[in-house]
C-alpha cells in the first residue's frame, strides 16, 4: 500500500485537464466517584445566563466533565430569567411543511407502486422500487424505507446504479461513524461490496450472498516481459529510443493500428516509426507492447496504465481502454486517489473509473459534502454535465445527495443546487413531483417566498398535490392569506378530507374557526404534532399552564416529539416547574443532540446548565436508584432524562450508551437509537462489547446472520450477558420449531448465569417465559415471570396474565393486567392486553382507552370493525378501519379491510386494498391468496 500511495504522489505531478429488543439493563450501578474540588458553581443564575447567551453557539463540553456540585442553598430564579425570549406565542406558530412526497390518498398510490413493481420488465423494477423508498421516505417506519432501498439494489443492473444504492444502504447505517472502519470496508455481503458493485449485470438472487473480498486470491499469475524467442519485426522510436514490437499483435490492439500497420500507409514498409508526437512514453510503449502479447497489466504502476488508457482512447483500442479502465477502478481506495483519478476518468471516458470515483465520495459521505472539489463536481452545471456524459449523472445519484444536503443544511447554497441538479435529472411524473416539491420546501426555508412559490406550482403541475400547502404557504408569506384560504378550501373540497389539509387551513383562519379545524386535524390524524403544540400555546396565553402541560401530554404519550418536548419545557419553566423541565430538555437532548430552543436562538444544552443547579441533586448512585424507578413504572420519557443525566458525569459509559438506545427503540426513535448504539460501541474498551453493539446494529439494520455472527464471536472472546442475550433474540426473532425453542431456552438459561444487575435479569425471565409459553410449558413460563416481577420487572404482569388465561383463569388473568395498569405511566397497551380477558363490554370501554391514549395501535380499530361486521354494521367496520388507515396504513388494517370488502362484494375496493397491504409485505401469504381470489372474482364478474 505504501508503494501505491508513492506512486499516486507521482501522478500529482503529471498534467492533467467519491424492534425493540426488550428492556435491557447493564452493570450494578457503580459507587458515586468523590467530588472533586475546585469545581463549585460560582455566580449567580442571571450572570451565568447572560454568559450562555453571549456563546450559545459554542459547543459546550459539559459532558465530558466528572463529577459536579452545585450549591446546596435555595435559589430564588424568576421564570423571566429563564425565558429571555418569553413565553411561546401562537401567532409565531407554524406547522413545516414535509419535504417528502405526501398524498389525498396513500392506499391507492401504495397500490399503483405494488402494479408498477409487479408488472414492470427487469430493466425498469429497479427504478420501481426507487419510487417505493420516496413514497415510504414520509411515513414514520424507517424499516420500510430501507427494505425499498435494498430492493431497489438487489434489481440494479447497471455500475452506476449499484453503486449509489449500495452507498446509500451504507449510509443508512451510519457506519461513518464506526470508529476504525474506513468508507471502503466491506459488509460482507455482495449487496453492498464495494467491489461487487462495479460488476455490471442483472443476478438479483445472489446480492444477499457472501461476497469473494475475504476469499479472493492473492496470486497474481506472472506474465512473460522476456523478449528473447519474440519474432519482433518493426519498433517504434520514442525520442532517442526505441522500443521492439511484434507487427502483428500491435494491429491487433484496434483497426487504426491495423490501417497503419497493414493498410498501405508509408508506416507499413517501415521497421521503425516515429512515435515521439503521439504523447506516450518509452515506457509506456513497452507496457503497450506486452499488453499486445499478453492482455494484462498487473505489473505496470498505476501512472503507466493511465498513459496505456490515454493511447487507447487515441487510437480506438477497445480492449485494452476496457482494460485499463477495470484496472484503475480498483485502484481507488481513500478520497485523495478518487479526486486526483476521476479528472483522468471524465478526461478519457473512463466509465468504470469515474463510478470508482464517485463510489468513494459517496461513501464518505456526509463529510465528503464539504469537500469543494466534490461539490464543484456534483452541483455544478458543468460537473453535472461532465458526469452525464459518462452515464453517471441520475435522479437517483442526486435524491441521495439531497437527502444528506437537507438533513445537513436546508437553507445552504449547496441545497439549493443540489436540488436544481436534481430537477435537471427528472424526467418520470413522480421525480419531477418530488424534485420541484423539495426545491420549493427549502426556498420557503430561506424566506425566497416567490422563488417557493413557483417550485410548488411546477410540483402541482406534475401531479403532486400537497404541494398546494407549500402554494398557499409561500402567497400567505406574501401577505395573500385569502388566497391561501382558498386554494386549501378547495382542496378540502375537492377530495376526501385528511388531517393535513385542515391543519394547513387553520392557518388562514381566526377565532373558533381555527380551532375547528385544529380539531378536525387531530381527529382526522392524530399524530400531527402542530394542533396539540397550538392548543397548549392559546391556554398559556390564557394563564392555564396546568391545562396546556395535559393537552402535550396526550401526543407525548404515544409519540416522543422533539418540538412537543420542547413546547412541555419551555412552558414549564413558565409555570416554574424547573424539575420537569429539566427531565424533557433531557429527553430532547438525546433524541436531538444539536437542538436548539426558543425558535433556534438558544441550544438546549445550556439550559439543562442553567436549569440543574434549580433541581434536586443527585449523585450517580441515586440516578441508579431513580433509572430502576422509572423504568419499573414504565416511563421512558423520565428513564431518558435520568441516564442524560448519567452521561454527563460518565460521558464514555458505553453500557449506558446501549440503555439510551434500548429506550430509543422502545419509543419508536430507531434513528436516535442507531446513533446511541454506535456511540456505544465507539466508547466500549471490550472487544466483546464491542462485538455485542454491531451485532445489534447489525440485527437492527435487517442483518440477522451477520448480528448472530458477531454474538457468536463474542461469546467465544467473553461468555457474557449481552453475547448470549443477542444470540437467543435474534434466534427467537423467526418462528421457532421445538428444537430451536429449546436452543434458545438454553442460550437465555446460559444468559441468566453471567454476572448483571436485576433489572436486566428481568427481561431474560421475561423473554424466557414467552419461550415456555409458546413451548406450552406454562408452569415453567409462570415461575419466570414471577420471578421477573419479584426484582420489579413490571411488564411480567403481562406475561404473567397470559400464563392464567392458558389455565382458563380468565378472572385472575384480569386482575395481573389490571396491577400493570396501575403501576405503569404508559399503559394503553395494558388496557389493550386487558381486553381480551373480560366481556364484550368491559372489552370495548378498555379498547377505548386504548385508542385515546395511544392512536397508533391497531388492535382496538380492528376489533371494533369486527364487532360491527358481526352485528352486520358494513358499512361502519369499514369506516372503524378507514379511520386509522387514513393516518397509519397498516399492513393488518389493510388486509381487513380488504376482506370486508370481498365479503361486501367490492371486488375492486379489495384488490386496491390488498396491492397497498402487499406494497408493505409482499410476501404476506393471507393477503396474496386474498388478492388472487379477489382478481379472480373480480375477472369473472367482468365477464
Amino acid at each position: 500500500m505504501q508503494h501505491q500511495h508513492n506512486l499516486f504522489t507521482t501522478m500529482r505531478s503529471l498534467n492533467l485537464a467519491e424492534g425493540c429488543k426488550g428492556t435491557q439493563v447493564y452493570a450494578p450501578p457503580p459507587p458515586p466517584p468523590p467530588q472533586q474540588p475546585g469545581n463549585n458553581a460560582t455566580g449567580g443564575v442571571g450572570d451565568k445566563f447572560l454568559q450562555h447567551l453571549q456563546d450559545h453557539l459554542r459547543v459546550n463540553s459539559i459532558r465530558s466533565k466528572s463529577s459536579r456540585t452545585y450549591p446546596q442553598a435555595n435559589v430564588v430564579v424568576s421564570p423571566e430569567s429563564l425565558l429571555p425570549f418569553g413565553l411561546p406565542l401562537t401567532d409565531l406558530l407554524e406547522p413545516r411543511i414535509d419535504p417528502s412526497l405526501k398524498f389525498p390518498d396513500l392506499v391507492d398510490q401504495m397500490a399503483q407502486v405494488y402494479r408498477r413493481i409487479d408488472s414492470c420488465d427487469q430493466s425498469e423494477r429497479s427504478g420501481a422500487y426507487l419510487e417505493q423508498c420516496a413514497v415510504f421516505k414520509g411515513l414514520s417506519d424507517p424499516k420500510l424505507f430501507r427494505r425499498s432501498l435494498r430492493s431497489s439494489r438487489q434489481h440494479a443492473i447497471d455500475v452506476h446504479a449499484k453503486v449509489v444504492l449500495s452507498s446509500w444502504l451504507r449510509f443508512e447505517r451510519r457506519e461513518d461513524e464506526l470508529i476504525g472502519t474506513t468508507s471502503m470496508d466491506c459488509c460482507g455481503r455482495i449487496l453492498e461490496c464495494p467491489k461487487a458493485t462495479l460488476v455490471s449485470g442483472y443476478d438479483p438472487d445472489t446480492v444477499y450472498d457472501p461476497c469473494l473480498c475475504s476469499g479472493a486470491s492473492s496470486d497474481v499469475q506472472e506474465c512473460s516481459t522476456s523478449e528473447e524467442a519474440l519474432d519482433y519485426d518493426m519498433s517504434f522510436c520514442i525520442g532517442d529510443e526505441e522500443v521492439r514490437c511484434v507487427r502483428y499483435k500491435i494491429a491487433s490492439l484496434s483497426r487504426p493500428f491495423k490501417a497503419m500497420l497493414y493498410g498501405g500507409f508509408n508506416e507499413m514498409k517501415r521497421g521503425t516509426i516515429n512515435f515521439t508526437h503521439n504523447g506516450i512514453s518509452v515506457e509506456g510503449m513497452r507496457a503497450a507492447e506486452i499488453f499486445s502479447r499478453t492482455n494484462r497489466l498487473d505489473n505496470f504502476p498505476p501512472h503507466v496504465v493511465l498513459e496505456l488508457l490515454k493511447l487507447a482512447n487515441r487510437f480506438c483500442c477497445d480492449e485494452m481502454k476496457s482494460s485499463c479502465d477495470e484496472h484503475l477502478a480498483h485502484l481507488v481506495g481513500t478520497l485523495d486517489e478518487a479526486m486526483l483519478l476521476i479528472e483522468y476518468g471524465l478526461e478519457e471516458s473512463a466509465y468504470l473509473l469515474v463510478a470508482a470515483c464517485l463510489q468513494v465520495f459517496l461513501r464518505e459521505l456526509p463529510s465528503s459534502m464539504h469537500n469543494p472539489n466534490v461539490i464543484k463536481i456534483f452541483c455544478s452545471v458543468e460537473g453535472r454535465g461532465r458526469l452525464a456524459s459518462l452515464g453517471h449523472a441520475s435522479f437517483k445519484l442526486y435524491f441521495f445527495l439531497s437527502q444528506i444536503a437537507m438533513e445537513d443544511d436546508m437553507k445552504s447554497n449547496t441545497t439549493v443546487m443540489i436540488l436544481e441538479r436534481l430537477v435537471e435529472c427528472a424526467v418520470e411524473s413522480w421525480e419531477k413531483q418530488l424534485a420541484c416539491h423539495q426545491l420549493g420546501v427549502v426556498m420557503l426555508e430561506r424566506k425566497e417566498y416567490k422563488d417557493a412559490q413557483r417550485w410548488f406550482n411546477t410540483a402541482v403541475e406534475a401531479g403532486h398535490l400537497y404541494s398546494l400547502v407549500g402554494v398557499a404557504r409561500s402567497k400567505f408569506k406574501r401577505d395573500h392569506r385569502y388566497s391561501a384560504y382558498k386554494i386549501i378550501n378547495s382542496l378540502i373540497s375537492d377530495h376526501v378530507p385528511t388531517g393535513w389539509m385542515h391543519q394547513e387551513r387553520s392557518l388562514y383562519c381566526s377565532g373558533k374557526e381555527k380551532l375547528l379545524d385544529l380539531d378536525t386535524a387531530t381527529e382526522l390524524d392524530p399524530t400531527l404534532t402542530f394542533p396539540y403544540k397550538f392548543r397548549a400555546v392559546a391556554l398559556v396565553e390564557e394563564n392555564q399552564f396546568g391545562a396546556a402541560i395535559s393537552e402535550l401530554n396526550k401526543i407525548l404519550g404515544f409519540k416522543a416529539s422533539p418540538d412537543c418536548l420542547e413546547m412541555r419545557a419551555w412552558i414549564s419553566i413558565g409555570k416554574e416547574d424547573y424539575e420537569g423541565a429539566l427531565k424533557d430538555i433531557r429527553a430532547l437532548l438525546t433524541l436531538e443532540p444539536n437542538f436548539m430552543m426558543f425558535n433556534g436562538k438558544i441550544h438546549a444544552d445550556h439550559m439543562v446548565e442553567l436549569l440543574r443547579p434549580l433541581a434536586q441533586q443527585r449523585s450517580q448512585a441515586d440516578c441508579w436508584m431513580q433509572l430502576f424507578d422509572h423504568w419499573s413504572t414504565v416511563d421512558d420519557i423520565g428513564s431518558l432524562a435520568v441516564v442524560h443525566d448519567m452521561l454527563a458525569n460518565d460521558p464514555g459509559n458505553s453500557l449506558l450508551r446501549f440503555r439510551q438506545s434500548l429506550l430509543l427503540l422502545r419509543l419508536n426513535c430507531q434513528k436516535a437509537a442507531m446513533r446511541c448504539l454506535r456511540l456505544a460501541r465507539n466508547h466500549s474498551k471490550l472487544k466483546h462489547e464491542r462485538l455485542v453493539y454491531e451485532g445489534w446494529i447489525l440485527y437492527d439494520t435487517g442483518h440477522r446472520e451477520e448480528a448472530l455472527a458477531k454474538a457468536e464471536e463474542s461469546i467465544s472472546t467473553q461468555r457474557s450477558f449481552e453475547a448470549f442475550f443477542l444470540k437467543a433474540y435474534a434466534l427467537a426473532d423467526s418462528t421457532l420449531d421445538p428444537k430451536s425453542a429449546e436452543y434458545v431456552i438454553q442460550l437465555l438459561g446460559e444468559a441468566l448465569r453471567c454476572p448483571s444487575d436485576a433489572l436486566r435479569k428481568g427481561q431474560a425471565l421475561n423473554n424466557l417465559g414467552s419461550v415456555y409459553v409458546d413451548c406450552e410449558k406454562l408452569d415453567l413460563a409462570g415461575d419466570c415471570y414471577t420471578n421477573a416481577l419479584n426484582i420489579k420487572h413490571t411488564r411480567a404482569h403481562q406475561g404473567l396474565a397470559r400464563v392464567y388465561h392458558l389455565k382458563n383463569q380468565r378472572k385472575a388473568a384480569y386482575d395481573e393486567m389490571t396491577k400493570l395498569i396501575e403501576k405503569a405511566q404508559n399503559n394503553a397497551s395494558a388496557y389493550e392486553k386487558r381486553s381480551e380477558y373480560c366481556d364484550r363490554e368491559m372489552a370495548q370501554s378498555d379498547l377505548s382507552l386504548a385508542t385515546q391514549l395511544d392512536p397508533l395501535r391497531t388492535y382496538p380499530y380492528r376489533y371494533r370493525a369486527a364487532v360491527l361486521m358481526d352485528d352486520h354494521k358494513e358499512n361502519e367496520a369499514i369506516e372503524e378501519l378507514s379511520r386509522a388507515i387514513s393516518f397509519k396504513p397498516d399492513l393488518q388494517l389493510l388486509h381487513l379491510r380488504a376482506a370486508f370488502y370481498d365479503s361486501m362484494g367490492e371486488g375492486a375496493s379489495a384488490i386496491k386494498d390488498c396491492e397497498a397491504a402487499l406494497c408493505i409485505d409482499p410476501g404476506h401469504t393471507d393477503t396474496l391468496e386474498l388478492y388472487h381470489k379477489a382478481r379472480e372474482a373480480n375477472t369473472t364478474d367482468q365477464k
